[in-house]
């Protein structure tokens, strides 16, 4: 019975240890992310000639999902928690709606 108690707790503290890995990575995996994404789009911005929407540096996710190589997902919850990463929406002049997301940098 001892031993039952004593890998019981063995368990219990190896749970804690690799859930808090697990965490962990999950963080260092999602800043790098965001940080590779702040990266790319402050470069675009130092080298991009005024486009077809008088601003510099902005894509869309496509673009940044080739580029980048990260998910429309990853790069919208990066663009959220990220003080530096602008988000824009292209608008129809027709319609007056929007059609679509750019994103690019702000100091």
């Amino acid at each position: 019975m001892e031993t039952l108690e004593i890998a019981g707790q063995l368990s219990a503290i190896a749970t804690f240890f690799i859930a808090s890995g697990g965490y962990i990575y999950y963080r260092w995996d999602f800043y790098s992310k965001r940080a590779k994404l702040e990266t790319y789009l402050k470069n675009a911005r130092a080298k991009a000639s005024d486009d077809r929407r008088g601003k510099q540096g902005q894509h869309t996710y496509f673009h940044l999902m080739k580029e980048v190589g990260l998910t429309e997902t990853e790069i919208l919850q990066a663009s959220f928690k990220s003080k530096h990463i602008e988000r824009s929406s292209i608008v129809d002049k027709q319609t007056n709606r929007a059609v679509g997301l750019v994103f690019g940098y702000r100091e």
